[in-house]
């Protein structure tokens, strides 16, 4: 069984080749950092674009990789949300193309789904009940996986992802875009415990909340009268830190509590 997956949900242009469900023959992907860094954020429409003009390089690449064409697929696997509509758009509309042209069966995959089951392409094998925590640009989720199709949200972000308060924090700070791999290669040398910024526990339910700390460091830097220029390096590694430790931390503290609470004692990430 070949797999043709394709990936339009943010501003990634991706496309991969799978063989008996676990078995990645290719996986191409065409990033958009260069576009949109230069404005802090993704920009929908520039994204939208840009798939346009990706999406059957990358697909053509994908299966040129795996040494495969398109009379061999056995399926055609395109996500189809959540996500940002107009990009999403992109590669559904073409999947369903391909898929109506060459008369390959088309499957619509939940973005989210999709990140709960990517332990399979590492431990097919891998047993049921677990606990499955999303932490991603736009997404910061909690789910109770009994089996395949079978999920329980237990908590979600109820405003920013963990991600998007990342990029935030970089971009009020100078650091650049993506904000993540930016500000935890700035961390390693700060000191986390520099300035404590709050943790939104929320002990009442699973869900999560970043605008607080966000607002926090906004704060931080008015107060001690950082907004109108940026602070020294050393106190930004210092904030990056202390700002990556509160949000590490209320991650880890809710997969605690949902172990305690639930006795699953197996967890992906």
């Amino acid at each position: 069984m070949l797999i043709l997956g394709i990936d339009t949900s943010c501003d990634d242009t991706s496309a991969a080749v799978v063989k008996e469900g676990f078995r990645i023959r290719s996986n191409i992907i065409s990033s958009q950092t260069e576009i949109h860094k230069q404005y802090g954020g993704i920009v929908p429409e520039l994204a939208s674009r840009r798939h346009i003009e990706m999406i059957w390089p990358v697909v053509h690449e994908a299966l040129k990789a795996a040494e495969v064409d398109l009379q061999s697929l056995s399926a055609i696997a395109v996500c189809h949300g959540p996500g940002l509509i107009g990009s999403l758009l992109v590669g559904c509309s073409f999947a369903k193309a391909l898929s109506y042209s060459k008369g390959i069966p088309l499957v619509a995959v939940n973005h989210l789904e999709g990140h709960v089951l990517t332990p399979f392409l590492e431990e097919p094998q891998m047993d049921f009940p677990f606990l499955a925590l999303i932490v991603s640009g736009g997404h910061t989720s909690l789910y109770r996986v009994e089996g395949f199709g079978k999920y329980t949200e237990l908590g979600r972000t109820r405003d920013d992802a963990a991600g998007e308060a990342f990029d935030k924090i970089s971009k009020l700070l100078g650091l650049g875009y993506p904000g993540g791999p930016v500000i935890d290669r700035i961390a390693k040398d700060g000191n986390p415990d520099a300035i404590d910024f709050p943790r939104a526990y929320l002990p009442e339910s699973f869900d999560f909340s970043f605008s607080g700390l966000k607002t926090s460091v906004v704060n931080f830097l008015k107060s001690n009268g950082m907004l109108e220029s940026l602070p020294q390096p050393y106190i930004i590694k210092d904030i990056a830190a202390s700002f990556q430790a509160a949000v590490v931390d209320v991650l880890v503290r809710k997969a605690e509590r949902a172990i305690k609470q639930t006795l699953i004692k197996r967890i992906v990430l």
